[in-house]
């Protein structure tokens, strides 16, 4: 199971009419450590970012799940609740965030319900939010 940590990394950012402004900009990266994510980050962007930036912030999330969609350019948040009966005959939701890559709100509402069209699971979706991560970045296996 992956374990997925948000890193927010400051640094100046030239905008479209030209001037630089400093942002701080959200991403996640799955990794074992508070340590190896910020390694992580600081690998994934040195090629994309010109001149210096730093890490301001790792946090561990709570996120299960990944929904990729290679066209979809936003990430949504899905918070999901999967529906059990117990022992007495009584519903019991445990709540689960699952993360999808969308175009839309639509798209991401699409592609949810295909990533879940496997599951033999009862669940509702309590909310589908939108996100401000610009990337998630997954281990890379070598082969």
């Amino acid at each position: 199971m992956a374990n997925w940590f948000e890193c927010k990394v400051r640094f100046d950012k030239t905008q479209e009419n030209g001037s630089v402004k400093k942002v701080n900009e959200p991403y996640l990266v799955d990794a074992l450590s508070f340590t190896e994510a910020e390694a992580r980050i600081i690998e994934e962007l040195t090629p994309f970012i010109s001149g210096e930036f730093s890490v301001s912030a790792v946090k561990r999330t709570k996120i299960t799940e990944i929904f990729y969609d290679e066209t979809g350019d936003r990430w949504y948040l899905v918070k999901v609740a999967f529906i059990t009966i117990d022992e007495k005959g009584f519903e019991k939701k445990s709540s689960t965030l699952i993360l999808v890559q969308a175009s839309d709100f639509k798209k991401a509402f699409e592609n949810f319900t295909e990533g879940m069209s496997s599951t033999m699971a009862d669940y509702e979706i309590q909310s589908i939010t939108e996100t401000p991560l610009m990337d998630v970045f997954r281990v890379k296996l070598d082969k």
